[in-house]
This record gives structure tokens, sequence and C-alpha cells, in this order.
């Protein structure tokens, strides 16, 4: 696994560097620090009552997605980061702290595209185009390895998937409350 990891890893390294997304690329990944920026959209979702429940259904996601990814999952698998092994790549951005898999960016970026989804929002169209490009950064940075991403996806979906359940839950024991 790890050959193909750093295969694709370096094929990205050596054939898409360049200026322009050496300047984009670090920032589109900084969109993705502390999944602030989802944060910021649930926030904006739950200031509408049309959109409240997407906005619960995407902040679920990403309280799911922290204690799985950061406190289950990485100390846990406790993976080195591909740039701590492959010391002769040029970071772009500062070097992260924290262990590789998963990736966390990856993971809160398809949480709340996930949530938004199964909440039938069609925001999760571009939230998507915004996650897959966060992803993306992540391996153009050479601070996660491929199946870093995919795990990353995986627990991400899976995380906006029971989000949108808890919000349901909650929705509905809210109604109950009120009648």
């Amino acid at each position: 696994m790890a050959s193909f990891d750093f295969s694709v890893l370096n094929f990205i390294y050596d054939n898409f560097r360049c200026g322009i997304l050496d300047t984009l690329m670090p920032a589109v990944s900084k969109l993705g620090n502390a999944g602030l920026i989802w944060i910021v959209l649930a926030a904006a979702l739950l200031i509408g009552r049309r959109n409240r429940m997407a906005g619960v259904a995407v902040l679920c996601a990403l309280v799911l997605d922290l204690i799985v990814c950061n406190v289950v999952l990485k100390p846990l698998v406790a993976r080195i980061r591909p740039c701590d092994v492959n010391t002769a790549v040029q970071l772009l951005i500062a070097r992260p702290a924290d262990y590789s898999f998963p990736s966390g960016h990856t993971a809160a970026a398809f949480a709340a595209t996930s949530a938004l989804y199964f909440s039938r929002r069609r925001l999760w169209i571009p939230a998507l185009v915004l996650a897959v490009l966060i992803a993306f950064s992540r391996l153009y940075l050479y601070v996660h390895y491929p199946t870093d991403i995919l795990a990353g996806i995986v627990v991400g979906i899976f995380m906006g998937y029971l989000g949108c359940r808890a919000a349901e839950t909650f929705q509905g024991s809210w109604k109950r409350r009120k009648n």
C-alpha cells in the first residue's frame, strides 16, 4: 500500500506543481482548517427556519467527525505523515503536528457535504466541489497519503449520514415537546 500511496503523491508532486497551484492549493486547504468553512456554513443555515435542520445536521456531522477522526482514529492508527517520510519534499504550508490517518480536512468536508445531501439541500453540489478541492489540496501539499483521503471520504460520508439522522431525531423530539 505504501508504494501505491507514494506513487500517487510523487506523480502529483512531479506533474502538477506550478506557480498557480502553489498559491491556490494552500488557500483551498486553509478553508478546511478546523472545519471553519463548514461551521460557518452550518451557522448560516441555522439562521433561516427553512434550512435550520440542515444546519443542525451539518453541525452534528462535524461533531461526530471530530470525535471519530481526531479523538479515536488518528491516535489509534498514529500514521506518520508522508512529508515526514519523504523529507526531500518542499512543503508549501506549515507541517501539521498531528497524525495523518484519516484526513481530518477531507472527513469534515465530506461530513458537511453528505449531511447536506441527506438533508436534501441542493447546496450539497457546490459543497462537493469544495470538498473534492480540499481533499486534492491535501495530496498536492504532500501532507496526506491517498489512503488517508479515501478514509476521510468514507468516514465523512458516514458521519454526514449519522448527522442527518441525529438532526431528524432532534426534530422529532422537539415537535413532541411542542405538542
